[in-house]
């Protein structure tokens, strides 16, 4: 996928065609294909608080679920009772009608 979409492959193009975006405090998470090539994509942006990307994780043909790790005060918590809610979960990888791998990414 790198090659094509550095350009390394010659005139092909890859169609970014958004379907979703969504962020979740420093987390946008936009999703999308490319329809001729029946490739779906992931970009979980994380954006700084002058609107600055400042790191980009990219997922193709991948099913997403993002979930808030963990809670925001100092208390000390064992892992079993640590509760992980689902903020958001990918939809286009359920259309493509072939199985996927799936990742969670925390944050």
């Amino acid at each position: 996928m790198m090659r094509l979409l550095t350009g390394a492959e010659g005139e092909d193009t890859f169609e970014f065609v958004p379907h979703s975006v969504d962020a979740f405090g420093s987390t946008v998470i936009a999703e999308g294909c490319d329809p001729d090539r029946e490739v779906f994509w992931i970009h979980a942006w994380t954006v700084n608080s002058s609107g600055i990307i400042t790191q980009v994780r990219e997922y193709f043909n991948t099913s997403l679920t993002v979930t808030r790790f963990g809670s925001n005060s100092s208390k000390s918590v064992s892992i079993t009772s640590l509760h992980c809610p689902s903020l958001w979960e990918s939809s286009l990888s359920n259309q493509v009608g072939k199985s996927v791998p799936g990742l969670v990414l925390a944050i």
